[in-house]
């Protein structure tokens, strides 16, 4: 065991002395370590052919920073914690918003260091952990609840953050949202268009802000159009399928079933499809179901259904803008966004 610690070791100075450094590339480039510093941290006071040709030759040594150096010289960490709720549609959700903030933040020389975001009582001790520590330079988060303990915490400590939704706060934030408020009234507006008079959503859990839009904007199109509007009470997004299934199935055994479902989310989605298939209700006849695509698994659904998009992976290209805008000190009116409901309607193909 020792034999093997000693090798081990002995490889990884090796490899050390051998992996390119500043001074590498500075020495290749002809120019100073803290030129090459500057240019690849994209420093406006380098000429930008400067930059370009040492980047370039920083490509072709294979030069990757040092994150451990770069963090005691500049006491910054270089990486974006980004908390994730693991139930939140997870198989949708964060695969496109994930990837959107990876786009969003290529070349900028910052990783993500995914967190799991607990549903439980207090919400912040991960928070406080990340700025205690000095974990990630900013955090990023989602769903967010109207007066929402993360934020306070955030704001009151001047610690960079993007919320994915809005809060209720006067003190303003940045965030990028969508406008679910738009969506569910478009969804309610085109079954209303389907002669549907009785729609059903199950929603998020009302103290999430989104859940709070989805309730006022489908009350009020269902007043607007004279249908009734069901919200289940003993079930929310974040139920267990089952549960939902079994709701779902009660619904349809009493005299007064919904003849339509508008689902906010993909995995609702395959549940409420499912669970009408086993009854034997045929999509398109007996009832029509309506959901939020965010994804291209929903291009699978069988039976094929209408969807309104949400494009999540616009909004964490958008999320990654917003934070390196904070973290640059842009004013937070501009990095306050609302993607709004693409396109019309579409069928899941």
């Amino acid at each position: 065991m020792s034999r093997k610690t000693l090798e081990t070791k002995a490889e990884s100075a090796e490899e050390s002395a051998s992996r390119p450094t500043l001074r590498t590339v500075a020495a290749e480039a002809g120019v100073a370590v803290t030129t090459v510093s500057r240019a690849l941290a994209d420093d406006p006071r380098i000429a930008e052919s400067t930059r370009k040709r040492i980047s370039e030759i920083a490509d072709r040594l294979g030069y990757v920073p040092n994150r451990a150096a770069q963090r005691l010289r500049t006491g910054r960490t270089k990486v974006i914690s980004l908390m994730i709720n693991p139930r939140h549609e997870f198989l949708s959700f964060t695969s496109e918003f994930l990837g959107g903030m990876y786009e969003g933040l290529s070349g900028t020389g910052y990783a993500i260091n995914i967190t799991a975001d607990s549903l439980g009582e207090d919400r912040l001790d991960a928070i406080r952990n990340i700025r205690r520590h000095s974990l990630a330079d900013a955090i990023v988060f989602t769903r967010t609840e109207c007066f929402d303990d993360r934020a306070r915490y955030l704001l009151e400590h001047d610690f960079p953050f993007v919320t994915h939704g809005r809060t209720d706060f006067m003190t303003p934030h940045p965030f990028v949202d969508f406008d679910n408020e738009a969506f569910v009234r478009l969804a309610v507006e085109r079954l209303v268009e389907k002669g549907r008079q009785h729609v059903c959503i199950v929603m998020p859990n009302e103290k999430y802000t989104f859940g709070q839009h989805l309730r006022f904007g489908a009350r009020q199109a269902a007043m607007t159009h004279g249908v009734r509007l069901t919200v289940p009470g003993a079930v929310d997004l974040d139920s267990e399928p089952d549960e939902i299934a079994a709701m779902l199935r009660g619904l349809h055994g009493g005299p007064d079933a919904p003849d339509s479902y508008i689902c906010v989310g993909e995995v609702s989605a395959l549940i409420t499809l499912a669970c009408l298939n086993d009854m034997g209700l045929t999509q398109g006849q007996e009832v029509d179901v309506l959901a939020k695509r965010a994804s291209p698994i929903s291009n699978h659904f069988r039976p094929r259904i209408e969807t309104i998009d949400e494009d999540l992976r616009a909004t964490g290209r958008a999320m990654a803008k917003v934070l390196l805008g904070r973290m640059s000190g842009e004013p937070v009116e501009d990095l306050q966004i609302l993607l709004k409901p693409e396109g019309p309607f579409s069928v899941s193909s």
